[in-house]
């Protein structure tokens, strides 16, 4: 695939799909390098860009590859097959670049044609003040920026009041990365190639117009001017379940390499207690058969998020958000599941450090910790709706 072929807003998903797998393959080859310094290289984040995978989520009158949501989560899925850090940033990439389209539209333009990668922290723990009548003060310092490394725009959570609101609200000021400062703190056991680390903003300078309210967005899911795009997959649908698409998509491509890698060991293993080769006894095909099938379960509950999206879209149907959050963590759980079961099954062999096993294994686990994969949160929210009560998540 030439790369002057990719300037085509008219690429096709087959297309975009062979490019992301260069892009797992390649982060695939420098995961002992990434797990070393807790990033991917630039290799992969320049390949992400060739391919226009990290802007392929921006409205198409940018002349980017717009998707649906059922494509962007193959892309997604197909990168974790290869590896799910450079899967996490295949997804929040082009989600986050698409950022700007929900400000006011001169300002929008201005952060996306200057090119550069978006990250955010959507945790409002920073602090806006006012500063005159036309912009705020920031101060804060937020973790878990993924990808903030190759970003040259940052998105960060703050509560504030807008001259026109009655109290504060959920808001993300965009900063220019020359006024952040980076700490770099990410040291984990999993995910350790999304490269994740703390900003820190002293006293900058925001003005209101390159501040985007999430919380109206989150009402309206439509940017702020009357004219705009109805194809856009982002408008007019609930925008966090929107937004979330990647997490489940994610898990999906991880636990379909750790079946893979499940059976290609199974078919190699010899039990020395009693000299059966796994493959033909009952143990592991039990086992690989009742993975198979949970994992086809999680595939159609994937099938099921992306109709409900859809139908919020085109039918007006209004889904709990509860029930997004319910769907996508179960696919999440199942997903760990079966990496764990898998890890159980082969014993004491698959605990080597750089093996396939053990690396999906731990970057599975680190999704399933992500604030919005939390399981439990997820059904106690679900089940206070199902009785008729508020389930009090954004989904």
């Amino acid at each position: 695939m030439e790369s002057q072929t990719l300037d085509n807003k008219n690429m096709t998903f087959e297309q975009l799909l062979e490019g992301a797998e260069k892009i797992g393959r390649l982060a695939e080859q420098e995961a002992k390098t990434a797990e070393e310094n807790a990033t991917i290289s630039e290799n992969v984040i320049n390949l992400m860009k060739e391919t226009q995978i990290s802007k392929l989520m921006l409205p198409k009158k940018y002349g980017f590859p717009q998707v649906d949501f059922a494509e962007f989560s193959k892309i997604i899925r197909k990168v974790a097959n290869y590896n799910i850090s450079a899967a996490w940033l295949t997804f929040l990439y082009p989600l986050h670049n698409s950022l700007p389209a929900y400000l006011p539209e001169a300002e929008g333009e201005k952060i996306i044609q200057d090119g550069g990668l978006i990250c955010d922290v959507f945790a409002a723990v920073g602090k806006a003040e006012p500063d005159g009548d036309g912009g705020v003060r920031v101060n804060g310092k937020w973790n878990f920026a993924s990808g903030v490394l190759y970003s040259d725009w940052i998105g960060l959570g703050v509560m504030m009041e807008f001259p026109d609101s009655t109290k504060p609200e959920i808001c993300m000021p965009m900063f220019h990365k020359s006024e952040v400062g980076i700490v770099k703190n990410w040291d984990t056991f999993g995910l350790r190639g999304s490269g994740s680390n703390q900003v820190v903003v002293d006293n900058v300078y925001i003005p209101f117009e390159r501040i985007i309210r999430l919380e109206q967005i989150d009402k309206v899911s439509r940017p702020p001017m009357e004219e705009y795009d109805h194809d856009y997959p982002y408008y007019d649908v609930p925008y966090f379940p929107a937004f979330y698409v990647g997490f489940p998509s994610i898990a999906l491509g991880g636990a379909e390499r750790i079946l893979q890698e499940f059976k290609t060991q199974t078919e190699k293993r010899i039990r020395l207690v009693d000299g059966v080769r796994e493959s033909e006894s009952p143990r592991s095909q039990r086992v690989i058969a009742e993975m198979t099938t949970e994992f086809h379960v999680a595939e159609a509950l994937m099938d099921k998020y992306i109709q409900l999206l859809d139908d919020s879209k085109k039918l007006g149907i209004e889904v709990p958000r509860s029930e997004f959050f319910a769907i996508r963590t179960k696919i999440i759980k199942t997903c760990t599941d079966i990496a764990y079961r898998s890890l159980l099954t082969l014993g004491g062999g698959a605990l080597y450090k750089g093996g396939a096993m053990e690396l999906f294994f731990r970057d599975l686990m680190a999704v399933a910790t992500h604030k919005t994969s939390l399981y439990e949160d997820s059904v106690a929210a679900y089940g206070k709706e199902l009785f008729g009560f508020e389930g009090g998540v954004r989904g």
